[in-house]
C-alpha cells in the first residue's frame, strides 16, 4: 500500500511540475516548420558537430551549393569569410536554402564574430537558417549582388539573431531582412541595412521580425512588407523609403504594406506592425497600406516624415476574392503625435484608438464610403479635423468632444454632425501622467514577475513535502523491519 502511495505521488508530482514549467514558459507557439523529402543538399564545406574555428574560409562557385553547410552541432566561427558564386532557382532556395552562402538547419547552432559574406548568384541568400536552425550572427558585412538573394534569411522555423551587421543588396527581390514559407524569428540589434533593387524592401516578413537600433533604407521598393499573420517590429529604428519603381506585383506607392497574397508563403491572420521611437521617412506614396488581410498597426512616441501621400489607405487591390478583400485595421496610437488622412473603400474597416497624449490631425473617412469606422479616445488625447470626417462608434473620455478641434470641418458620426470644440488647440504639456502611466506599467510587469515565483515557490513546496513524506515512510519501513 505505502509503495503504491509513494509511485502515485511520485506521478503526480510529475504532472504537477511540468504543467507548472509549461504555464510560465508558453509564450508563444512554435513557428510551422516546413519539410520536403525531395530537396537535398550539397556543402562545398560541411559542418556536423561541435566545432572551434578562429578564421573560416568557405568558397562555392557552383549552382545549388552552398559554401557553408552546417547541419549539426554547435560551432564558433571567430571571423568568417565567404564567397559564394552559381545559381539556382524555385522553392529548393527560397524554402530550403540549398544556394545560400551559409546554411544553418536540422537545429545546428552557429555562432560567428566579425566577417564578411558575399554573394553574386541568383537565389544566393547570404546567411540562411531553416528548420530549427540557429543562427547567432555579429560585426558581419554582407553583400549580395544578384535577384532572389537576400542578406538575412529564416523559414521553416529558423532562428537568426543579428548584431551590428552592415548587409547591402543590389539585386531585385532581394530584402536585406527576408523570411519565405514556414517563417521563424530574426532579432536585428544595431548595423546598416541597405536595399537598391526593385522589390527589394528593407524587410519582408513571413516570419516574426524584431529590428532595435538600426538603419533601414530601400530606394526602389517599400520599406517594410508584412505578409499574412506575421510581425514587425521596430523600436527605435530609422527607415528611410523611396520606392521610385514599381515591380510586377506592386500597384501603389508605399512605404510599410500589409497583406495577404493567397500564394500559401504565409498562413492567413493578423498582419502586425509596431514602431516605437523610431524615425519613420516616406518619400513617396503612402506610409502604409493595407489589402486583403487583417492588421493591428501599434504607434508609440514615433517620428513620420511623408510628401505626396496619405499615413493610411485600406482598400482592396489585387490580391484576394473580389468583393472581400478590402483590409480590417486596428490603428494603436499611444503618445504618439502623427498628421495625415486615412482612407478606406467601401470593403474595409477602421478600429482606431488615441491614448497617452496622442494628437492626431488629420481626416478620417472623409469620402464617406467605409465599411466601419469606429474611434475611441481618452481624455488626454486630441484630434485636430483637416476635413469632414466620418465614422460609425465614438467611444470619447470627454462627452463634450473638446478634445476633438473642428478647424471649420465636421465630424459626423453615424451620419449626425456632433459638437466638437471650435477653438484653437494650445499643445499642454503632462508629465506627472505621463510619468504616472510609467509607474502602472512597473507595477503591472512586476506582478507578472511575482506570479512566476508563486508558481515556482509551489512546486518547490510540493516536492520538498514530499520528500518529508518519503523520508517518514522509510522510517516507518525500517522500523518495521527492525520490530
Amino acid at each position: 500500500m505505502k509503495k503504491k502511495f509513494l509511485n502515485l505521488f511520485i506521478i503526480v508530482s510529475i504532472i504537477i511540475g511540468v504543467t507548472s514549467v509549461n504555464i510560465v514558459n508558453a509564450l508563444d507557439m512554435p513557428p510551422m516548420v516546413i519539410h520536403s523529402n525531395s530537396v537535398s543538399y550539397s556543402g562545398a564545406n560541411t559542418i556536423s558537430e561541435d566545432t572551434n574555428e578562429k578564421t573560416g574560409t568557405y568558397i562555392s562557385e557552383n549552382n545549388k551549393e552552398n559554401a557553408l553547410l552546417v547541419n549539426g552541432g554547435t560551432s564558433t566561427i571567430n571571423r568568417i569569410e565567404v564567397t559564394k558564386s552559381g545559381d539556382d532557382e524555385g522553392d529548393s532556395s527560397d524554402f530550403y536554402g540549398t544556394n545560400a552562402g551559409v546554411l544553418v538547419y536540422n537545429g545546428a547552432k552557429l555562432n560567428i564574430n566579425g566577417g564578411f559574406i558575399n554573394t553574386n548568384g541568383s537565389h544566393a541568400n547570404a546567411l540562411f537558417a531553416y528548420s530549427n536552425g540557429i543562427i547567432n550572427a555579429k560585426n558581419i558585412t554582407i553583400k549580395t549582388e544578384s535577384n532572389n538573394s537576400g542578406g538575412l534569411m529564416v523559414t521553416g522555423g529558423g532562428i537568426l539573431n543579428a548584431t551590428n551587421l552592415n548587409i547591402e543588396t543590389s539585386g531585385n527581390s532581394s530584402a536585406a531582412i527576408r523570411s519565405d514559407r514556414g517563417g521563424g524569428t530574426i532579432v536585428v540589434d544595431g548595423g546598416i541595412y541597405k536595399t537598391t533593387g526593385v522589390g527589394s524592401p528593407a524587410i519582408y516578413s513571413t516570419a516574426d521580425i524584431k529590428v532595435s537600433n538600426a538603419t533601414l533604407t530601400s530606394s526602389s521598393s517599400e520599406g517594410v512588407v508584412i505578409e499574412g499573420k506575421n510581425s514587425v517590429t521596430l523600436d527605435n529604428v530609422r527607415l528611410v523609403d523611396t520606392n521610385i519603381t514599381l515591380n510586377g506585383n506592386s500597384e501603389t506607392y508605399k512605404n510599410i504594406f500589409l497583406y495577404q497574397s493567397m500564394s500559401g508563403d504565409a498562413n492567413e491572420g493578423t498582419s502586425t506592425f509596431t514602431s516605437k521611437g523610431s524615425d519613420i521617412v516616406t518619400n513617396k506614396g503612402d506610409v502604409f497600406y493595407v489589402t486583403n488581410t487583417n492588421a493591428v498597426i501599434n504607434l508609440e512616441n514615433n517620428e513620420f516624415t511623408y510628401g505626396d501621400g496619405d499615413l493610411l489607405r485600406i482598400e482592396a487591390a489585387k490580391w484576394g476574392n473580389v468583393g472581400s478583400n478590402g483590409g480590417n485595421v486596428t490603428l494603436n496610437l499611444t503618445n504618439q503625435s502623427i498628421e495625415g488622412n486615412i482612407i478606406l473603400d467601401e470593403l474595409s474597416t477602421l478600429n482606431m484608438n488615441l491614448t497617452n497624449k496622442t494628437i492626431f490631425k488629420g481626416s478620417i473617412n472623409n469620402l464617406n464610403n467605409a465599411n466601419k469606422v469606429d474611434l475611441t479616445i481618452d481624455k488626454n488625447s486630441v484630434i485636430l479635423l483637416t476635413a469632414d470626417t466620418y465614422i460609425n462608434t465614438l467611444n470619447n473620455s470627454l462627452n463634450d468632444n473638446s478634445n476633438i478641434y473642428s478647424n471649420g470641418y465636421n465630424l459626423y458620426v453615424n451620419g449626425e454632425k456632433v459638437k466638437t470644440n471650435e477653438g484653437v488647440f494650445t499643445k499642454i504639456e503632462i508629465e506627472e501622467e505621463k510619468e504616472e502611466s510609467k509607474n502602472e506599467e512597473v507595477i503591472e510587469t512586476k506582478e507578472k514577475d511575482n506570479t512566476k515565483i508563486y508558481i515556482i515557490l509551489g512546486i518547490l513546496f510540493i516536492i520538498i513535502i514530499g520528500l518529508i513524506i518519503l523520508m517518514i515512510i522509510n522510517k516507518n519501513r525500517k522500523r518495521g523491519i527492525n520490530g
